[in-house]
């Protein structure tokens, strides 16, 4: 399975009748999923289904979503109102008119307001876009999914390519002539005799303790496991595909911290260089997973 990024756009536009609408989606990072949609008033019952469609098909990323509705001028189409008409009719021809009046015509009555209606064509808006609106929303999403999984594909190669850098610095820092015995046994001498200068009176077991605190802080092997691991981790989850990014995050966190330490016990110019490099791609790599759906 293939894994998604939280950001992508997609519109999908088209008619119905005297209308034109347009579904339009932004997609960015986002801790959770946050669907919100914005549509003219009167269809708001496309709201719901939009954000329904929506919540069912992405677990992450916060979704600006709207639909725009626009319609042509309709044609004005007149309509006599008989009943009206018919009582003008009669009541005009009870009337008893002076001479030099005369008699109601027809092209008066009909100018006589209420006698007339203009209506424009059209009809129930709602009901005219609501097969063709809902048709373009799930090409919408569509659309959408296959924008995230687009750049979901660029994501795994860089994140892919920093972990190949994390695992070729680890190789490094753990074939580094700065972590052979005999260089920790000299960073330790000096550290000791630095001690004795320093505490002519430090007691024996108290200077066997201390020795001891110097050489676990100048092994940095269980760091250099954890990082093989980790990357080892992260393979296997980008390998899987799938709504990764949590757990993509939460490793990135641990790679900072064991190169963070890594840098802090290195006791060498050279290895604490390897654990800058190593801080320095980590950070990248947070970065690029907090995009990761």
């Amino acid at each position: 399975m293939a894994i998604e990024s939280m950001t992508g756009f997609a519109r999908k536009a088209g008619t119905s009748g005297a209308h034109a609408f347009a579904w339009e989606v932004r997609s960015v990072n986002g801790r959770g999923l946050d669907v919100r949609i914005r549509v003219p008033a009167g269809l708001e019952s496309f709201s719901e289904a939009a954000r329904k469609q929506f919540s069912a098909a992405f677990t992450r990323g916060t979704l600006h979503v709207s639909l725009a509705v626009t319609s042509e001028a309709a044609a004005a189409r007149p309509r006599i109102n008989q009943e009206a008409l018919s009582a003008l009719i009669e009541a005009t021809a009870r009337l008893e008119l002076p001479d030099g009046i005369a008699p109601a015509t027809l092209d008066g009555l009909l100018a006589i307001r209420g006698v007339v209606e203009v209506s424009e064509e059209g009809g129930d808006t709602l009901a005219e876009l609501e097969g063709p609106v809902l048709a373009a929303l799930t090409q919408t999403i569509a659309a959408l999914s296959q924008a995230r999984l687009a750049e979901g594909r660029a994501l795994e190669t860089i994140i892919a390519r920093h972990l190949d850098t994390i695992a070729r610095l680890t190789d490094e820092a753990e074939g580094h002539p700065g972590r052979s015995v005999e260089a920790i046994r000299a960073r330790l001498a000096a550290q000791v005799a630095a001690l004795l200068d320093t505490a002519a009176a430090l007691e024996p077991q108290r200077l066997h303790q201390e020795a001891a605190l110097l050489a676990v802080k100048a092994d940095i092997r269980e760091e250099i496991d954890r990082l093989h691991a980790h990357v080892a981790a992260a393979r296997e989850l980008l390998s899987e595909g799938g709504p990764i990014g949590r757990k993509l995050d939460f490793l990135a966190q641990e790679f900072g911290r064991e190169a963070s330490t890594l840098c802090a016990k290195a006791g060498d110019p050279a290895l604490s260089r390897i654990g800058l490099d190593l801080r320095t791609v980590v950070d990248q790599l947070r970065e690029q997973v907090q995009n990761v759906e």
